[in-house]
């Protein structure tokens, strides 16, 4: 089958607006498949042939995301990964690659009051009006988290390229609620202990109050917030491209893409609003062959290309939707305000789990530029 034909038939299946699932230029990625779905995966065109293919390390980058740890949802999903095209004797052949995660423990009874009873927080309500109700919002249909699954797939098959000219990717829960963790660049490199493991927070100290916060936050069946900081080292000097494919801004978009994201922070972000432009600016050190910025935490990218300095990013995260605490809320059957119990499984926090999303995330929008600038071989 061709790569266009492959492309149409997943686009026949999915319906028109899956035509929107797509980011990247060098590199094109399509998500397909939903939440309670057989399936998720995605299609990506452009991947440079020549990889050697992991299995190790893609599984272990799945299981950095996958559900059924101690502090998220108690969903079994072993996350295996199938690459049904594009590799070739373990490498990759430069043809369009099509990736599948099967999705074996759904449990499509916990939404029987969908669509007429929709969820607040959710998209449920909005997604059942654009399409005129054949969505299939179970479990968050095509806009669930269950479809950054091969987004991580995807990241772990190209992580050798970045890797390959020195560009190290590392990211943490640096908040839950009030309780904030020191500079991922301030913490032990390596999880200290099982509390770390489990928070996705290289700070001990903050990962324990994070554990019984969330411990205590079970018993009143609320959820919480979450902000996970990303340390990127080793870009070259001036990868990006002008304008709307500037370094932050496609790491922007492709964040607050990423399910419940709500803010989206560079170097010292917000901040900056209160500090003067003698403050702010950062000095040019070294030498003409090689220029540094100097200063204590210089921003990582200017103008849209990396400046060479680490590059500093927090993204936000909403409490998670669904919680199992009685909530009030519109009934398109009844046309009254009645109160919703959502059961089921579901996170009491993302950031532990959206650690690895960020991650894969700006692992696939960084290879995207850096093909795009010349910086790697395609």
């Amino acid at each position: 089958m061709s790569n266009k034909h492959i492309l149409q038939t997943v686009f026949a299946g999915l319906g028109e607006s899956s035509m929107q699932m797509s980011i990247g230029q060098a590199i094109r990625l399509t998500l397909f498949g939903t939440s309670h779905g057989p399936e998720v995966g995605a299609i990506v065109e452009g991947i440079p042939s020549g990889i050697s293919i992991d299995e190790d390390a893609i599984q272990q980058a799945m299981d950095k995301r996958k559900p059924g740890g101690k502090y998220s949802s108690k969903r079994k999903e072993s996350d295996n990964v199938e690459i049904l095209s594009g590799v070739e004797d373990g490498i990759t052949n430069g043809e369009t690659c099509k990736i599948r995660i099967a999705n074996n423990d759904a449990k499509s009874s916990d939404y029987s009051f969908l669509p007429h009873h929709p969820r607040p927080g959710h998209q449920d309500l909005l997604m059942h009006i654009k399409t005129d109700g054949k969505a299939d919002l179970r479990g968050g249909g095509t806009s669930s988290a269950r479809l950054t699954a091969p987004i991580v797939a995807v990241a772990a098959i190209l992580s050798p390229l970045l890797k390959g000219i020195g560009v190290k990717i590392e990211g943490h829960v640096s908040s839950i609620g009030n309780i904030t963790a020191r500079d991922i660049q301030l913490c032990p490199q390596d999880w200290s202990d099982e509390d770390c493991i489990n928070m996705r927070c290289k700070d001990p100290i903050a990962a324990k109050s994070m554990a019984q916060y969330l411990t205590t936050l079970r018993t009143e069946l609320d959820s919480v917030g979450s902000k996970v900081e990303l340390c990127i080292t080793g870009l070259p000097l001036g990868l990006g491209e002008p304008w709307f494919d500037g370094v932050e801004p496609a790491l922007a978009r492709a964040m607050m893409s990423i399910p419940a994201a709500r803010g989206v922070e560079f170097g010292r972000g917000f901040n900056a609003v209160q500090m003067l432009g003698s403050q702010h600016n950062d000095a040019w050190g070294g030498t003409a062959a090689e220029p540094k910025l100097k200063g204590q935490s210089p921003d990582g990218a200017i103008a849209g290309l990396a400046s060479g300095a680490p590059l500093k990013i927090n993204v936000a995260f909403k409490p998670p939707s669904s919680i199992a605490k009685p909530q009030l809320t519109l009934n398109l059957e009844t046309g009254e305000e009645e109160n919703l119990v959502i059961k089921g499984r579901h996170d009491p926090v993302i950031g532990p789990r959206a650690v690895a999303v960020v991650e894969a995330m700006a692992t696939f929008i960084l290879t995207d530029l850096a093909l795009r600038g010349g910086y790697l071989d395609d």
